[in-house]
């Protein structure tokens, strides 16, 4: 029986859904009118980095954590099971390298924009690719994320589509530009809230409807929906250990490591210390928030043993079955359907307010105060609020083109994040681990790192090529009942193998089939591969024109056992003898570039006659 025949949202639905939303604008409009009133660039873009290691941990949860993942993933176990958990893997390593390696070198650099690091390492051209890429990236990501609650808010209640991309664009807009950073975070921070109580509510409830945990085991291992560890080495296959726990970490890195929309977040902090604590604090609620998607994929999977009731919204898109669930299950418990769709666009909310307030602030810092460096502190905020206010807008018309796109949500914001943001994790990886690489070589690298990973990406959408068949529907026992339909089924995996065999897709083919969750791990290698042969045949980089503080000596440390002259000339010397960066970029007086300001009192690893020497050789170039 299709529940849409019998109900809608409740006034208590709506209640609940207009509270959110009224509750997320008025935390913007709180900041505006608190503190600094967002008068400055500082307060509006970096929160006046005031904030403690919980707001800012739980902001970088709800900025990763969109509707895309909460709608996506209980989809992508209920059609091919539960391999996609094995994604927990990868968020081990993907959260630590960025805490020992990543936070601490930029926080220690007190940059606005990520992006500023590759001006200081490279080049202002380099720096600018950095930022274009960036933009580009989550300009188109923001439309998956507006148009994914919209569609389940149209879906639930019947209200205009388009008219739901419209509010949740506006709200997010209001309280981003009124409120800045510091509105952002705190939004994130009740967001994040309101999203645990939604998947909480809708697996207590789905489980209690499907008979207990125990049936929901039952029935998910007869639909084999439990799966094993598969190892498979093949990087065609789309979803293996390998490809989640291995590929999946240079996801992790390109968006907790060098993304401006969670960078900003760690320099928003009060302290270093605070920062490298908000990362290490991710990695259990991340965990959380991935066990109640997996789980609730799989409370679907025993109540609807794999049937596709996604026509019944008027689409046959499998990301509509989680939208069918949650009304299905929670129809008798006024409050619950709008708690759920509170919690999707709670976490599209996050996310496109943390892409307003970063793209407002590389746009800023990256492309125009570097051309009007005399624009007055007021012009300056006045503008910041401007293009924050100008990518919501966009933000709308991306909505519509998300519309068209006919993958998972799950699948496309995956490939997004492969194909862009997998070329500018390559340039930070060269610029801190190889002090050789010169800007030639990080621009022709991070140029051919974009090419190879569109091509890739876009082959594999012509050619439709995909390595995973979907599982079979229905709750049908693992093992079969009798000798002879054993010998039955042997029979048919004996012949499907020998199709599959005989079918064997050309070398070409093989390469669009690559797996999406390689996308990252392939664009960075390509960029450092590249970037390094280039940067050879052009001349290495020398010792003493890298900027101090840049480099992080991973291959002084990996290669410690080679003499001192050897590793010299191979240049993996980390420069001037510096271990850690500790001075603040700003620029020379006689505008030749960004250096490190003075200060009082030396912290500890760095010396202060290497920094003289280092201004003096500045001064007389």
């Amino acid at each position: 029986m299709d529940p849409f025949d019998q109900k809608h949202f409740t006034t208590v639905d709506y209640v609940i859904f207009a509270g959110l939303l009224a509750a997320s604008a008025g935390i913007g409009v709180f900041h505006a009118l608190t503190g600094g009133r967002q008068r400055t660039t500082q307060e509006f873009l970096m929160a006046d980095r005031s904030m403690g290691c919980i707001p800012v941990s739980l902001s970088l949860i709800a900025s990763f954590q969109s509707a895309v993942a909460i709608i996506g993933v209980p989809a992508e176990i209920y059609t091919n099971g539960t391999q996609y958990w094995f994604m927990g893997f990868a968020y081990i390593l993907g959260l630590l390298i960025p805490a020992y390696i990543f936070v601490p070198l930029l926080y220690r650099l007190r940059l606005s924009s990520a992006y500023q690091y590759l001006e200081l390492r490279f080049s202002r051209a380099v720096r600018i690719c950095g930022t274009l890429t960036f933009i580009f990236q989550m300009v188109v990501y923001m439309g998956v994320c507006v148009y994914t609650p919209a569609f389940a808010l149209n879906a639930v209640t019947g209200f205009e589509l388009w008219g739901a991309v419209l509010a949740t664009g506006l709200v997010c807009t209001l309280y981003t530009t009124l409120g800045g950073l510091k509105a952002v975070i705190w939004t994130d921070v009740f967001q994040m809230l309101v999203m645990f109580a939604g998947q909480l509510a809708v697996v207590v409830v789905g489980v209690h409807q499907a008979g207990g945990v125990s049936e929901v085991w039952r029935k998910a291992l007869e639909g084999n929906r439990i799966a094993s560890l598969d190892l498979n080495p093949d990087p065609t296959e789309r979803h293996t250990f390998w490809t989640l726990g291995v590929g999946g970490i240079f996801l992790m890195l390109s968006l907790y490591g060098v993304n401006q929309a969670q960078v900003q977040r760690y320099l928003s902090s009060r302290t270093e210390k605070e920062a490298v604590r908000s990362c290490f604090m991710v990695f259990p609620s991340l965990q959380l928030t991935l066990a109640l998607s997996c789980v609730m994929g799989l409370v679907m999977f025993a109540c609807y043993c794999g049937e596709d009731h996604s026509h019944k919204l008027g689409t046959f898109k499998r990301d509509a079955m989680v939208i069918y669930f949650v009304m299905d299950m929670l129809q008798e418990l006024p409050g619950l359907p709008g708690l759920f769709i509170a919690c999707l666009f709670s976490a599209a909310l996050s996310t496109i307010s943390s892409a307003f307030n970063s793209l407002a602030t590389v746009t800023m810092e990256d492309l125009i105060k570097p051309h009007f460096p005399s624009m007055t502190e007021s012009r300056a905020t006045l503008l910041s609020k401007a293009l924050a206010m100008s990518y919501g807008i966009l933000c709308l018309a991306m909505a519509y083109l998300t519309h068209l796109m006919g993958d998972s949500v799950l699948l496309v914001a995956l490939k997004i994040f492969g194909i862009v943001g997998g070329p500018v994790l390559g340039l930070f990886c060269l610029g801190m681990f190889f002090p050789c690489a010169n800007s030639t070589g990080a621009l022709v690298g991070w140029g051919a790192g974009l090419v190879l990973t569109f091509w890739i990406g876009i082959g594999s959408i012509i050619t439709k090529t995909s390595s995973t068949s979907l599982l079979p529907s229905g709750c049908i026992p693992i093992l079969p009942v009798n000798a002879t339909a054993a010998a039955a089924t042997t029979a048919t995996l004996q012949a499907a193998f020998s199709n599959v065999t005989k079918s064997r897709p050309s070398a070409l083919k093989r390469m669009y089939s690559l797996s999406y969750m390689w996308y990252s791990a392939f664009s960075c290698f390509s960029v450092i591969t590249v970037g390094l042969i280039v940067s050879f045949l052009t001349g290495p980089m020398k010792e003493e024109d890298v900027m101090p503080g840049t480099i992080y000596p991973l291959l002084e440390n990996m290669l410690s056992f080679l003499p001192k002259r050897l590793k010299k000339k191979l240049c993996c010397m980390n420069p001037l003898g510096q271990t850690s960066p500790v001075r603040q970029p700003t620029q020379h007086k006689d505008g030749k570039g960004p250096t490190f300001a003075a200060e009082d009192g030396e912290k500890e690893g760095f010396l202060p006659e290497t920094h003289t020497t280092f201004v003096e050789r500045e001064t007389s170039v």
